[in-house]
Protein backbone atom coordinates (compact mmCIF):
# COMPACT_ATOMS: atom_id res chain seq x y z
CA UNK A 1 0.00 0.00 0.00
CA UNK A 2 2.82 2.50 1.05
CA UNK A 3 4.38 1.87 -2.53
CA UNK A 4 0.74 2.34 -4.34
CA UNK A 5 1.13 5.57 -2.22
CA UNK A 6 4.33 6.68 -3.28
CA UNK A 7 3.43 5.80 -7.07
CA UNK A 8 0.34 7.90 -7.29
CA UNK A 9 2.26 11.10 -5.56
CA UNK A 10 4.93 11.00 -7.83
CA UNK A 11 2.07 10.30 -10.61
CA UNK A 12 0.39 13.47 -9.49
CA UNK A 13 3.63 15.41 -8.96
CA UNK A 14 4.39 14.70 -12.64
CA UNK A 15 0.68 16.03 -13.80
CA UNK A 16 1.22 19.29 -11.33
CA UNK A 17 4.49 20.05 -12.64
CA UNK A 18 3.08 19.62 -16.63
CA UNK A 19 -0.39 21.47 -15.87
CA UNK A 20 2.01 24.63 -14.15
CA UNK A 21 4.41 24.52 -17.08
CA UNK A 22 1.21 24.68 -19.81
CA UNK A 23 -0.13 27.34 -17.59
CA UNK A 24 3.11 29.72 -17.69
CA UNK A 25 3.53 29.11 -21.08
CA UNK A 26 -0.52 29.82 -22.02
CA UNK A 27 -0.39 33.52 -20.15
CA UNK A 28 -1.74 36.02 -22.80
CA UNK A 29 0.02 39.42 -23.65
CA UNK A 30 -2.37 42.01 -22.87
CA UNK A 31 -0.10 44.94 -22.52
CA UNK A 32 -1.54 45.76 -26.79
CA UNK A 33 -5.24 45.87 -25.69
CA UNK A 34 -4.18 49.08 -22.61
CA UNK A 35 -6.22 51.74 -23.65
CA UNK A 36 -8.40 54.43 -22.53
CA UNK A 37 -11.21 53.34 -25.67
CA UNK A 38 -14.24 51.89 -24.09
CA UNK A 39 -14.06 48.47 -26.71
CA UNK A 40 -10.08 48.36 -25.94
CA UNK A 41 -10.49 48.67 -22.34
CA UNK A 42 -13.05 45.83 -22.34
CA UNK A 43 -11.01 43.18 -23.96
CA UNK A 44 -8.05 44.44 -21.86
CA UNK A 45 -9.94 43.59 -19.07
CA UNK A 46 -11.18 40.09 -20.25
CA UNK A 47 -7.25 38.97 -21.13
CA UNK A 48 -6.05 39.90 -17.71
CA UNK A 49 -9.29 37.83 -16.45
CA UNK A 50 -7.99 34.59 -18.78
CA UNK A 51 -4.26 35.01 -17.08
CA UNK A 52 -6.31 35.34 -13.43
CA UNK A 53 -8.07 32.27 -14.19
CA UNK A 54 -4.74 30.31 -15.33
CA UNK A 55 -2.32 31.77 -12.73
CA UNK A 56 -5.60 31.19 -10.29
CA UNK A 57 -5.42 27.47 -11.08
CA UNK A 58 -1.48 26.90 -10.95
CA UNK A 59 -1.51 28.71 -7.45
CA UNK A 60 -4.16 26.10 -6.94
CA UNK A 61 -2.67 23.23 -7.98
CA UNK A 62 1.00 23.79 -5.86
CA UNK A 63 -1.85 23.98 -3.25
CA UNK A 64 -3.25 20.77 -3.65
CA UNK A 65 0.11 19.05 -3.91
CA UNK A 66 1.11 20.96 -0.76
CA UNK A 67 -1.44 19.65 1.07
CA UNK A 68 -1.03 15.82 -0.29
CA UNK A 69 2.68 15.87 0.86
CA UNK A 70 1.82 17.57 4.03
CA UNK A 71 -1.27 15.05 4.70
CA UNK A 72 1.16 12.07 3.70
CA UNK A 73 3.76 13.45 6.33
CA UNK A 74 1.32 13.68 9.03
CA UNK A 75 0.36 10.13 8.09
CA UNK A 76 4.41 9.12 8.48
CA UNK A 77 5.18 11.34 11.50
CA UNK A 78 2.08 11.68 13.30
CA UNK A 79 2.98 15.34 13.11
CA UNK A 80 -0.62 17.10 13.76
CA UNK A 81 0.38 20.45 13.68
CA UNK A 82 1.86 21.32 10.40
CA UNK A 83 -1.63 20.76 8.13
CA UNK A 84 -3.68 23.11 9.99
CA UNK A 85 -1.38 25.86 9.85
CA UNK A 86 -0.69 25.24 6.75
CA UNK A 87 -4.33 25.76 5.78
CA UNK A 88 -4.60 28.84 7.88
CA UNK A 89 -1.73 30.35 5.87
CA UNK A 90 -3.81 29.83 2.85
CA UNK A 91 -7.09 31.38 4.10
CA UNK A 92 -5.03 34.89 5.61
CA UNK A 93 -3.13 34.68 2.28
CA UNK A 94 -6.28 35.14 0.01
CA UNK A 95 -7.83 37.80 2.41
CA UNK A 96 -4.52 39.85 2.17
CA UNK A 97 -4.41 39.41 -1.66
CA UNK A 98 -8.16 40.81 -1.90
CA UNK A 99 -7.84 43.47 0.86
CA UNK A 100 -4.59 44.59 -0.63
CA UNK A 101 -6.03 44.88 -4.36
CA UNK A 102 -9.34 46.33 -3.11
CA UNK A 103 -7.63 49.17 -1.56
CA UNK A 104 -5.97 49.97 -4.81
CA UNK A 105 -9.09 49.70 -6.41
CA UNK A 106 -10.91 52.21 -4.49
CA UNK A 107 -8.04 54.49 -3.99
CA UNK A 108 -8.59 54.51 -8.88
CA UNK A 109 -12.21 55.57 -7.93
CA UNK A 110 -14.90 56.85 -9.53
CA UNK A 111 -12.97 56.03 -12.70
CA UNK A 112 -14.33 52.47 -12.48
CA UNK A 113 -11.97 51.32 -15.68
CA UNK A 114 -8.89 52.10 -14.39
CA UNK A 115 -9.86 50.75 -11.07
CA UNK A 116 -10.34 47.36 -12.80
CA UNK A 117 -6.94 47.35 -14.24
CA UNK A 118 -5.33 48.23 -10.65
CA UNK A 119 -7.07 45.61 -9.08
CA UNK A 120 -6.74 42.82 -11.80
CA UNK A 121 -2.80 43.76 -12.54
CA UNK A 122 -2.53 43.33 -8.91
CA UNK A 123 -4.48 40.00 -8.33
CA UNK A 124 -2.05 39.11 -10.89
CA UNK A 125 1.06 39.85 -9.18
CA UNK A 126 0.07 38.76 -6.18
CA UNK A 127 -0.67 35.27 -7.75
CA UNK A 128 2.32 35.06 -9.22
CA UNK A 129 4.41 35.54 -6.19
CA UNK A 130 2.15 33.13 -4.56
CA UNK A 131 2.81 30.72 -6.66
CA UNK A 132 6.34 31.33 -6.58
CA UNK A 133 6.54 30.70 -2.62
CA UNK A 134 4.66 27.54 -3.10
CA UNK A 135 7.49 26.36 -5.73
CA UNK A 136 9.91 27.33 -3.36
CA UNK A 137 9.43 24.60 -0.81
CA UNK A 138 9.57 22.09 -3.70
CA UNK A 139 12.73 23.46 -5.64
CA UNK A 140 14.54 23.41 -1.86
CA UNK A 141 14.18 19.08 -1.30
Amino acid sequence: MNKTNRVLCLVSLLAFSMSAQAARLALQECAHLNSDHPEKAKRYLMCLDGNIELLERERKTWITKLVMDTENLQKETGNSQLLPIIQRSFINQERYMEDACRWRYLKQMPNATLAAKVYKRCKIDFIKQHTLELQADFLVQ
